[in-house]
């Protein structure tokens, strides 16, 4: 029987994202662990027959004391598993995964790289000192790892061009599905926005990094001929989180974080994710599945989704003058916005499927065992 553990820092990340990865393990005959600190998610595993490992680590900390009592924490949560394949998820469990596996002399170590994230969208001292820093770690990371998974198409060409991963360690598994059969129109329950305009939402962490900012001048540009509609939770503690003052400005409906995502993108007319770096953007994909034309800054992750001028327009980033303009011309035409509604949902269904990115994985885990 074959061993594998799925290794992240959030067990939220597991279950959500890798948890049909882990069922079609499980229907294998392999033997899953979910490998993370115990939080909300943890006790769910146990109902779908996966143990549940809990470890300690301090998400935030740069003390070196804390780091190296992490990777022991990693280290005597997974040595006693005797696992086939160690697949890690996230920066620090990357990184650190990867050397207590080779501790607990696990053969085969897989990472995960969801995106870059924001210290490659900033400028600053911190954000360059930290880019070069994750950059060496991650070089000796992969170095010593079988393959890592990237789900877009300009991080690991970022990469090799960097001299970070070698190209025969690339693979490009371009999210983590979606459920088109769930997302899908017939199944949504319209939701009244109290207005004959159309409705144009946007989805995401209420950050400046998304887009926000040029949402709203959009918004303000546009406000006699749409209802601009966003939906995202305050990030407090994020000095790049947006305040509740510019959010609740009057300008667009703020509706704060919301658990019904699919009813309400569902019952929207465009879509829109205006964001400035992206691993790959899962509302995208949920707007696409449910046959909404999609609008989104021509950058990393968003262009792997949207086909400008098929299901939907790529836009500049940080730039709300153009954004609006691809707005207000889906506004005027109902017929594209349905075509690119239509092309949307037939482009996420025969490239993003669940069961076609779940059998990809299965794929790689053969090939790493030689199988």
């Amino acid at each position: 029987m074959k061993r594998v553990g799925f290794l992240s820092h959030l067990d939220l990340n597991l279950y959500l994202f890798r948890l049909p990865i882990m069922q079609a393990l499980k229907r294998r005959g392999w033997e899953v662990y979910a490998i993370a600190p115990r939080g909300a998610y943890f006790d769910r595993f146990a109902e779908e027959g996966i143990e549940a490992i809990s470890y300690e680590i301090d998400r935030a900390s740069l003390d070196p004391i804390n780091e190296l009592r992490a990777i022991r924490n990693i280290y005597k949560a997974i040595k006693p598993l005797h696992l086939d394949i160690l697949h890690t998820f996230m920066a620090k469990p990357n990184i650190y995964g990867t050397v207590a596996g080779k501790m607990a002399k696990i053969p085969h170590i897989i990472n995960l790289v969801e995106g870059l994230g924001s210290f490659y969208v900033e400028e600053n001292l911190k954000a360059k000192a930290v880019r070069n820093l994750m950059e060496m770690l991650y070089k000796r990371t992969f170095k010593v790892s079988d393959a890592c998974v990237f789900v877009n198409s300009d991080d690991p060409k970022y990469m090799v061009e960097r001299g970070i991963i070698a190209p025969h360690k690339v693979r490009v598994i371009k999210s983590v599905g979606i459920d088109t059969k769930r997302f899908a129109p017939e199944n949504v329950k319209r939701i009244d926005f109290g207005t004959d305009k159309p409705v144009v939402m946007m989805v995401g962490r209420a950050i400046w990094h998304k887009g926000v900012r040029e949402f709203y001048e959009a918004a303000a540009m546009l406000q006699d001929k749409a209802h601009f509609v966003y939906v995202g939770g305050t990030d407090r503690g994020n000095p790049s989180a947006a305040s509740e003052e510019f959010l609740r400005n009057g300008v667009v409906e703020y509706l704060g974080h919301r658990d019904d995502v699919l009813d309400l993108i569902g019952s929207c007319d465009i879509f829109v994710l205006p964001s400035y770096r992206e691993g790959l953007p899962r509302t995208l994909l949920e707007a696409a599945a449910l046959a909404k034309p999609l609008i989104a800054t021509d950058t990393v992750g968003c262009r792997d989704v949207v086909r400008n001028g098929y299901n939907g327009f790529l836009v500049p980033s940080k730039d709300a003058k153009a954004l609006a303009g691809a707005i207000e011309k889906l506004l005027t035409l109902p017929s594209l916005r349905k075509q690119m509604g239509e092309h949307a949902r037939r482009y996420v269904t025969e490239h993003f499927a669940l069961d076609k990115v779940v059998a990809n994985y299965l794929a790689l885990y053969d090939e790493v065992l030689g199988v």
